[in-house]
């Protein structure tokens, strides 16, 4: 295990953190460590459980604008412990690497946002506006009852957030090149088409249910959903299963169950698609081949924040702290910056490199962690002037 009193305060602290087995949904004492720094802060301490599942919403202040950095403690499972150089959960400094489970994700921008906002309080003790953070251990999991869950909490009572800054790993080459400002919406389908099972011999007895979907399989794959816009790509249709059948090489099949699933482009100035429109155009296909089926959805919403105060904030302070001009994408998978946009309407994601989240022997380089907390730090100090 690395423990020196060489280190930076806000690398100490995420070694700290990263001690703690917060195997999703545990929060294993991650949220009560950061709240022991933040209370001497005068923060107002809100600790909200769901479920298993450990959330923390902590205020500084009670005038806008509001800028919340949001996260998670939770981390995935480490894999085959034979694999790691390191014990996952025994940081290790080696050739310059901060090596454990979550290093990167994102137990590193945890400790990042502690440490810029101790610092920036201790020179703006009367800063402008007010800082939040929103932290849950239940953003690797199935997410139910975690961000969204204070989500809602927060937007019942009314509170309004005006920037938001979500520390996952958006770094691509190096730290600072890309900001996320928004992701796709995840549309995924469990289709069910029926027919009529049947002695293979007896074509006249049978309906097959794959040669009735074949067609519109067709359609949907030569659709063009959308062509797109200036933040993001067109809208993808993917069959990622396909079941059907008995096993027997002599009976045909009474249904075929399929599972796809839309990457779609956010509407924006009316080009790209929203969740209606693309359910509206399946059934349009569907029904146009007279199918039996049945049709069940889920739904992660996209979010977009267009160049605005937020983005050209965090731009210029990784700009300051990097030396890197970063670039807008909205790639990848799905984040809570989708749940926070319900009550945000600027909200980024912005963190170290994730060329190895989720693998085994995760790490960070210690050189980027003092910048990220600059790049935090400056970045209040421009929005909270």
């Amino acid at each position: 295990m690395t423990n020196s009193t060489s280190h930076s305060k806000t690398l100490s602290l995420a070694i700290d953190l990263l001690t703690r087995r917060s195997n999703t949904p545990e929060d294993a004492g991650c949220q009560e460590l950061m709240i022991s720094r933040l209370e001497p802060l005068g923060f107002k301490i809100e600790r909200m459980r769901f479920g298993n599942v450990d959330n923390l919403y902590a205020r500084r202040g009670n005038a806008g604008p509001l800028l919340v950095f949001a996260g998670h403690t939770d981390v995935v499972p480490t894999g085959p412990l034979d694999k790691w150089h390191t014990p996952p959960f025994e940081p290790t400094i080696k050739d310059g690497m901060l090596y454990a489970r979550g290093a990167a994700d994102m137990k590193t921008s945890l400790a990042a946002f502690i440490t810029s906002i101790e610092e920036f309080i201790k020179a703006n003790p009367n800063h402008a506006g007010s800082i939040g953070l929103l932290i849950t251990s239940d953003e690797e999991g199935v997410a139910v009852d975690g961000t969204v869950k204070v989500v809602e909490v927060l937007k019942a009572r009314g509170e309004h957030i005006d920037y938001c800054i979500v520390g996952e790993p958006t770094s691509n080459k190096l730290v600072g090149d890309m900001i996320k400002n928004g992701r796709r919406g995840s549309l995924s389908g469990k289709l069910l088409v029926k027919g009529v099972q049947g002695h293979i011999a007896y074509p006249h007895l049978v309906k097959n249910p794959i040669h009735l979907v074949a067609p519109a399989i067709k359609d949907m794959v030569e659709t063009v959903w959308d062509t797109g816009n200036e933040y993001f790509p067109p809208t993808s249709w993917q069959i990622s299963n396909m079941n059907g059948g008995t096993g027997a090489t002599n009976v045909v099949p009474g249904e075929v169950e399929i599972l796809f699933n839309f990457r779609y482009c956010a509407l924006v100035n009316n080009a790209g698609s929203t969740e209606t429109s693309l359910k509206q155009r399946v059934h349009q296909i569907l029904d146009g081949h007279q199918l039996d089926y049945d049709l069940e959805w889920e739904h992660s919403p996209s979010y977009i924040t267009p160049r605005g105060n937020l983005v050209d904030a965090i731009s210029g302070a990784i700009e300051q702290a990097y030396g890197v001009t970063p670039e807008l994408s909205t790639t990848g998978g799905t984040s809570d910056g989708r749940f926070i946009a319900d009550i945000c309407q600027q909200v980024i994601e912005f963190g170290p490199l994730n060329a190895t989240i989720h693998k085994l022997n995760e790490c960070v380089a210690v050189a980027d962690i003092e910048p990220l907390k600059e790049t935090y730090k400056l970045t209040m100090e421009t929005l909270l002037k």
